[in-house]
């Protein structure tokens, strides 16, 4: 996680909050310094999850909604972090297929995720 990409998403987002943009003022906090807001780690799972979930005979596809969402720990900038992804449930509906899947985003070296929710997709035929 870069500070370039904390701030473009602090401009589109209008979330200037000093935690997350001003590197100075935030290592005086618990945090030790800036952290990705919490919506720009969700967003990640947008690129993550297409990673680990493939369907190749769907005719579409789209992000259907969570069920559950938390940011238990930061994601820093500059902190690696990596996206795990399991099927919880695959349930069929009248076009298609509903998959609902878990997710977490790990940070290197942090107790917690910054991230775990649960996803759901639908594909269509």
């Amino acid at each position: 996680m870069t500070q370039e990409q904390v701030n473009q998403f602090a401009e589109v987002t209008g979330d200037r909050n000093f935690i997350h943009v001003d590197p100075e003022r935030a290592r005086a906090t618990s945090f030790g310094g800036t952290i990705a807001h919490g919506y720009l780690t969700l967003s990640l799972l947008g690129p993550i999850s297409q990673q680990l979930l493939v369907v190749t005979d769907a005719s579409t596809s789209i992000n259907y909604g969570l069920n559950k969402l938390r940011f238990p720990g930061p994601l820093p900038v500059g902190a690696e972090f990596r996206g795990r992804g399991a099927i919880v449930e695959v349930a069929p509906f009248e076009n298609g297929v509903q998959i609902t899947a878990g997710f977490t985003i790990e940070v290197k070296d942090a107790s917690k995720p910054a991230l775990a929710a649960e996803c759901l997709f639908r594909y269509y035929r």
